[in-house]
């Protein structure tokens, strides 16, 4: 994930500017793949004045870097080169784990719990606070919720990351911000490819590419067929996974594309389980989870058209969706969701000089609607009962955005911005449920600074808010708690302040982000009942911490001083949290469940100049963290060792990785409550010891 800076074609303009107060020292790995020792690219002003820039469908991982860069805050892009080709790639943590300020940790099959400084900690199912894309379109639901068993990590050229309101552009209204994960074109290099890898656990994965370009036309096409038994068990799932599109380019500045998304996955739950049965057992599955057959399957279509026109200065980009998502989800019920999603958006981005300096704008509008037919039956060992209750929920989303950034001297912009998002909840009550509406009108401004310090070095600072809008799922109810309907759920506001630098020198990159985010009506477990956490408002918390990663060539030339010498390349990435309420009446200062307050995950690997690579890596959480408000209830410390090797020449790649050498029995992530007993089912343990391998060509 090397930053890597453009200035492009700024003026230049006598002027003075105090310094900016830059005390941070940061720290980001480097993109696997990629020479760390290779010479920076030059600036070129009359190059990039004469050559026409591709449009953003086009852009590669490294332009891609370049313009999320010009981001007053945190904000990534993970390459496929970063470990498509040198991992198993099976899950959202093989993508991100690197990343400083996501955590991210499998916890059966694809599921992953995610969380992004602080985000969706209360959420014990599926995803909240961090919006998904892929390729710009939600993957989200109208009313917010997300899960991962629709993402392929193969299928992806690129995936970036904007942390909080740095995703305003998306129309983001939540503290976690938003990924975008964008798939290849028919024009780029080495998209027709095939690979198999397989491992512990009955794992195997089947997948291949196909695409290129004939004339104005282009196209892509990628599918995997997975299969895992799984490490604990009634955890076997399978899945079929294909993603393409189809351009035709009318000139060098005016395209229109069109997706294609569709999955059919089936997975089966192993469920949360007591602490020491984590530690002590951890294949076993929850026995509610075996009675009652719990699975999570998914059928979905996702279709989609962007047109992209550039008019001098002025990139303009629009286009339209459809989602087609069957849930079919036996758990303590049986859930059969049928959502029927759509929308547009609309952005122009104008990049030009006024009165001598430079200026880029950006503004546009997005729209998410949807539809949720719901229908819950009694649950018979798996089978569908009888019904027990069913409303159609409809959401309406529409976030309006503007963001300007003014060089005040060529290397210095000022950047301000805001959105506001308007949203609707309602439930049409149809059997054994209740009616109900809720309507939002929310801003949320932000203002910042970026400081290009030289061509390779960053500084920023920001302030912004956020807002988060309740899903159909927050409420609470039960024996002992009050009745709070979904309608009476406030919005989560918060105000985020951040100051941070990033940077790609020869043989070193690195970032690091202070933030502190002070929040109103965080979306929390206050209010337990039937050992299920019912999320309501808290009044206030702190979400705070630093978000560090280093990627450095600690030895050079080892076995070869030529022109491209070996190297042995340390990656780091730590993550600090400090998430706490702030003086409630309740819980006090205590800490927020749910994350660690420390994260550190590291690699040595030796690089061949020809493609060979080994080395070790480590997954450290050295102190134990709460799984219940009360701050009763804690995980384990831990530590898991790894070992990697294989050759990647750019057309044929092989691996073999080891995972958990040692066969610790370890948590991984835990569900919460607002009290925890010892006995609380709230964990899921790790995987043991795994041995993964893998083959893939590209042509």
């Amino acid at each position: 994930m090397f930053p890597v800076f453009s200035r492009g074609p700024r003026p230049l303009r006598r002027g003075s500017l105090a310094p900016v107060p830059v005390i941070l020292l940061a720290l980001m790995p480097p993109a696997w793949g990629q020479s760390s020792g290779d010479a920076l690219p030059t600036i070129s002003v009359e190059a990039e004045a004469q050559t026409a820039p591709p449009l953003p469908t086009a852009f590669t991982a490294e332009q891609a870097r370049r313009e999320i860069q010009q981001t007053p805050g945190g904000v990534a892009v993970v390459s496929a080169e970063d470990y498509k080709n040198s991992s198993v790639a099976s899950t959202i943590k093989d993508v991100l784990g690197f990343v400083p300020g996501v955590f991210a940790q499998p916890r059966w099959g694809d599921d992953t719990r995610l969380s992004i400084r602080g985000s969706s900690l209360s959420r014990n199912f599926h995803l909240r606070g961090v919006q998904l894309y892929m390729d710009g379109i939600p993957i989200n639901t109208a009313d917010g919720y997300g899960d991962f068993q629709e993402i392929d990590p193969t299928a992806y050229k690129y995936v970036e990351v904007y942390k909080g309101g740095n995703a305003l552009q998306f129309g983001a209204n939540s503290l976690g911000g938003a990924i975008n994960f964008v798939t290849p074109t028919g024009r780029d290099a080495g998209i027709n490819s095939a690979g198999i890898d397989m491992g512990a656990f009955g794992y195997r994965r089947f997948q291949a590419s196909v695409g290129g370009a004939h004339g104005p036309w282009d196209g892509f096409f990628t599918a995997a067929n997975q299969h895992a038994e799984g490490f604990r068990d009634h955890s076997d799932g399978h899945s079929t996974r294909v993603s393409g599109n189809i351009g035709y380019r009318f000139s060098p500045d005016f395209e229109t594309r069109f997706y294609l998304n569709a999955n059919d996955v089936r997975q089966r739950i192993p469920g949360s389980i007591s602490r020491t049965s984590a530690l002590t057992s951890p294949q076993t599955a929850a026995p509610g989870n075996l009675a009652l057959d719990q699975q999570r399957n998914i059928d979905t279509v996702r279709l989609a058209n962007k047109t992209t026109l550039r008019l001098d200065n002025t990139t303009f980009e629009f286009g339209a969706f459809g989602v087609d998502r069957h849930l079919m989800h036996p758990i303590f019920q049986w859930l059969d969701y049928r959502y029927k999603d759509y929308g547009g958006f609309a952005k122009a981005t104008d990049d030009r000089i006024i009165g001598g300096f430079r200026n880029r704008l950006v503004a546009g509008i997005n729209v998410i609607n949807g539809t949720l037919d719901n229908r819950q039956f009694a649950n018979l060992g798996g089978q569908k009962g009888a019904l027990l209750s069913s409303s159609l929920d409809r959401s309406r989303n529409t976030s309006v955005y503007v963001e300007d950034s003014f060089y005040v001297l060529p290397n210095v912009a000022a950047i301000g911005g805001t959105q506001f998002l308007y949203a609707t909840r309602d439930r049409e009550a149809r059997f054994g449920s209740k009616s109900g509406s809720t309507e939002f009108n929310l801003w949320s401004p932000k203002g910042g600074l970026l400081w290009d310090i030289d061509p390779t070095w960053q500084a920023f600072a920001n302030i912004s808010r956020s807002a988060e809008v309740p899903s159909f799922g927050e409420s609470a109810s039960g024996p002992g708690i009050p009745n709070i309907p979904f309608t009476d759920i406030r919005p989560q506001r918060a105000t985020t302040y951040e100051i941070g630098t990033r940077g790609k020198r020869p043989d070193m990159t690195w970032e690091l982000t202070a933030y502190r985010a002070n929040i109103r009506d965080e979306l929390q477990c206050i209010y337990s009942a039937f050992g299920n956490c019912n999320v309501t408002n808290a009044d206030r918390t702190v979400h705070q911490g630093i978000e560090a990663g280093l990627g450095v060539a600690v030895l050079r030339g080892l076995f070869d001083h030529g022109p491209q010498p070996n190297k042995v390349w340390l990656n780091v990435a730590y993550t600090y949290n400090d998430f706490r309420f702030d003086n409630d009446p309740t819980f006090g200062n205590n800490q927020l469940p749910g994350a660690p307050r420390h994260m550190l995950r590291a690699e040595l690997l030796y690089k061949n100049a020809n493609g060979y690579y080994i080395g070790p890596n480590v997954e450290w959480v050295p102190q134990a963290y709460y799984a219940d408000s009360a701050n009763t209830l804690t995980t384990d410390a831990y530590a898991i060792f790894g070992l990697k090797a294989g050759v990647d020449d750019g057309k044929y790649s092989m691996y073999i990785e080891a995972r958990n050498i040692a066969n610790t029995a370890y948590i991984a992530s835990t569900s919460i409550l607002d009290r925890a007993t010892a006995t609380s089912p709230l964990f899921e343990p790790g995987t043991g010891r795994a041995v993964y391998a893998g083959f893939k060509m590209k042509w």
